[in-house]
């Protein structure tokens, strides 16, 4: 794919990168990359005398999902104390954030959603250059829906409303993140996706997979012309954080580092 199609490799100059698709500032209602301090809309091992279980209790979710359950925050305030890049890139990323708080009304939620991005079982690299359009119709095949943006982000965040889905402090060895050289000698864009296998430390609370860095992922903004909204970021140098988004896309885009995951209720 040419890089006037993903729109991935113009100059990123003042780091010497190219830079990320979705960069510019995105007015949404979750209040998604907005700079610090401005409101975001938006096994323990058992005892050795301990009685064994008589059985497992049955997952609540189809096989491959996790479980999503707890409060969750519409209006969040989260404050960086130090960031990574020198201008005009100086919000871009975050080194740490403090501990987030929650500044409006928290709302009960129970959902199932794909431990791991939608992917091909024989090589485990997750699926690309799908659009919005294709990846809800994927979703809806197994019974399920593709992830509304909320949805999403609260099972990248948890009740913690962890800016990454791993904690306050952003740790490139943690997810597929910060890769550099992203085009080649060609002009496009290199293929630097990570099976969904590796990173096993880029979990979210609930135990999803993946959910910043390696793909894009789409999901759905409700009460919104612009429905199709990417989340989590990619493996460049870029937002790769729960609340981040780009909203620049249509219905049709698709790209080479684009991919999803799909959602969906508790078994009863």
């Amino acid at each position: 794919m040419v890089l006037q199609k993903s729109k991935v490799l113009v100059g990123l100059l003042v780091l010497g990168l190219v830079p990320l698709v979705g960069a510019a500032r995105d007015p949404a209602p979750l209040g998604i990359d907005r700079p610090p301090g401005m409101l975001a809309k938006l096994a323990l091992a058992p005892l050795a005398n301990a009685a064994p279980s008589v059985r497992a209790e049955a997952s609540p979710c189809a096989a491959g999902m996790v479980r999503v359950q707890g409060e969750a925050c519409d209006e969040v305030e989260q404050t960086c104390k130090k960031f990574l890049d020198p201008p005009p890139y100086q919000t871009l990323r975050c080194a740490e954030y403090a501990p987030s708080q929650c500044k409006g009304a928290k709302r009960k939620v129970d959902f199932c959603i794909d431990r791991e991005e939608a992917h091909d079982p024989a090589t485990e690299l997750p699926t690309v250059e799908i659009s919005f359009i294709d990846a809800k119709a994927q979703c809806q095949t197994r019974g399920l829906h593709l992830c509304k943006e909320t949805e999403w982000v609260f099972a990248c965040e948890g009740e913690a409303m962890l800016p990454y889905p791993y904690g306050l402090a952003r740790d490139s060895a943690a997810c597929n993140i910060d890769k550099r050289h992203l085009g080649d000698k060609d002009g496009k864009l290199r293929d630097l996706r990570a099976k969904v296998s590796e990173y096993p430390r880029c979990q979210s609370p609930f135990g999803a997979h993946h959910m910043t860095g390696n793909v894009d992922e789409w999901t759905e903004r409700e009460g919104s012309v612009q429905r199709s909204v990417l989340h989590g970021g990619w493996w460049l140098p870029g937002r790769n954080r729960c609340r981040a988004s780009t909203a620049e896309h249509g219905p049709e885009y698709s790209g080479r580092q684009v991919g999803y995951r799909c959602c969906g209720a508790i078994k009863s």
